[in-house]
């Protein structure tokens, strides 16, 4: 019997959520990835909310904005398992460290971290840390992380659907493809999530996560011919990035 539609919902949401971080969930759906895959953004609401518990306990117990920062960024790490940073560092040593394509996917895939990988996991937790510490006290911290980690997941499902995968095996080529309903109800989500920092802020980081998708598509095409899923992480990991600038650039 086809499920309902409140099933349906629950069995996708679940299924990101036991994907995409360390939070034993899945298993009441037999959907493929990229059916499910507009729900990604509510693992980002789930992971801002408890983000933004742990910055807000931190500041409640008097302790500085750097900390409570610190604190922040520590506890979404542990529920991501760390995953789109892992991401991040793979396509950085990937990218700056391979000559041809086959090279880069292969360093892509060695489970040890290089140079331009350790490099790239510094300057963005440093931005990420610095954003959120100089943001207490101007603006709802718990909108904050919620808007970022809703909106920086919302393009990931459209990078699967504009690019195909770069190798036979994996995330992205064994999720299947994305159809433009998905990508709709993803974008539409994220949306939700930016406007709870008010209409010019959501506007505007709008407008800058997409022109970082052009771009990282761009880049990731010349690279190795595609996606994979460190492309969609360090795209996740650019995409919070630019929402917490922004916020910062208005509130400041």
């Amino acid at each position: 019997m086809k499920p309902g539609l409140f099933a349906t919902i629950l069995g996708d949401t679940l299924l990101c959520v036991g994907f995409f971080t360390r939070i034993p969930a899945g298993g009441i759906t037999d959907r493929r990835l990229a059916d499910a895959i507009w729900a990604v953004p509510a693992v980002g609401s789930l992971v801002g909310v408890v983000g933004a518990c742990a910055f807000g306990i931190a500041s409640w117990l008097n302790l500085p904005p750097a900390i409570a920062a610190a604190i922040a960024l520590a506890t979404t790490m542990l529920v991501t398992g760390c995953l789109h940073e892992d991401g991040l560092a793979d396509v950085a040593d990937g990218f700056g460290g391979g000559a041809t394509r086959e090279r880069k996917l292969e360093i892509m895939k060695d489970s040890r971290i290089g140079t331009f990988g350790v490099l790239a996991l510094l300057l963005t937790v440093l931005v990420r840390w610095s954003a959120l510490a100089a943001l207490s006290g101007s603006i709802s911290m718990f909108a904050l992380f919620v808007a970022a980690h809703m909106a920086s997941r919302s393009i990931m499902p459209a990078m699967m659907t504009v690019l195909p995968p770069a190798r036979a095996t994996g995330l992205s080529a064994g999720a299947g493809t994305v159809s433009f309903n998905t990508n709709l109800r993803a974008a539409a989500l994220g949306l939700v999530g930016l406007l709870a920092l008010g209409p010019f802020a959501a506007l505007l980081s709008a407008a800058v996560l997409v022109v970082w998708f052009l771009l990282l598509k761009s880049l990731s095409e010349r690279q190795i011919g595609g996606q994979t899923g460190d492309v969609l992480g360090t795209l996740q990991q650019g995409g919070e990035i630019i929402v917490l600038l922004v916020a910062l650039s208005i509130h400041s």
